[in-house]
């Protein structure tokens, strides 16, 4: 049996860059950042990988709602592909995550005060 699946928890870099072919399918791109660190000299030192995530279809739509900054995790398949570079003619290899599935690690927005329900009715009296 062979499996090929990533599990990515991070932060989006920058906006999702979305679009659309000619038969309304869409494809979302996302740049993720994860971090990690190691202790090196006595000194922790800190690293970021940014991922390369591709969204397509309904998800995409979803992902495109999404905004910089915004904590995530993802889940798909890593893959790779090649292409022509323009600037050297040369074949370049990128990977990438094929997402799956997404979901919102954000905390929901705190609501205002006026919108909060307040129970404002005196507590009950109970006789002696």
């Amino acid at each position: 049996m062979y499996q090929n699946k990533v599990t990515l928890i991070g932060f989006l870099g920058s906006n999702p860059e979305a679009r659309t072919n000619s038969a309304d399918f869409s494809v979302t791109n996302l740049s993720l950042a994860t971090k990690s660190s190691y202790k090196k000299d006595g000194k922790y030192i800190s690293h970021t990988e940014w991922h390369r995530c591709v969204v397509f279809g309904k998800l995409s739509e979803f992902a495109k709602t999404l905004a910089k900054g915004a904590h995530i995790q993802v889940e798909g398949e890593l893959r790779s592909r090649e292409y022509q570079s323009k600037k050297n003619d040369t074949m370049k290899r990128v990977w990438e995550i094929r997402v799956a599935s997404i979901l919102k690690l954000d905390r929901a927005e705190k609501a205002a005060p006026e919108d909060q329900e307040h129970d404002e009715s005196s507590p009950e009296e109970t006789a002696a």
